[in-house]
């Protein structure tokens, strides 16, 4: 789009910068509005990819954070049974 912008501006009789400046500008806007189709499907595509990686990564968080609570209710049962077996030989 870049080249064929810079050849029509050319033909219009623009030269030197004044022609890159406008076939950028004139390709960058006829891109935008020409690709716009191609752009929504790739957005959609990555959407996707994000939600499936996402929804692993999410499944994977809450089954360690449920491991470490089962760790951790563990630790407590355990912690509260040395403090009773500690307490019963105190007194």
């Amino acid at each position: 789009m870049l080249v064929v912008s810079g050849i029509v501006l050319y033909l219009c009789g623009a030269r030197g910068l004044l022609l890159l400046v406008l076939a950028f500008l004139v390709s960058a806007i006829a891109s935008y509005i020409l690709l716009s189709k191609q752009r929504e499907r790739m957005a959609g595509a990555l959407n996707r990819q994000l939600s499936k990686a996402t929804g692993a990564v999410t499944g994977k968080a809450a089954e360690f954070k449920e491991r470490l609570e089962d760790g951790a209710a563990a630790e407590d049962t355990a912690n509260d049974a040395a403090r009773a077996e500690t307490n019963q030989t105190v007194s």
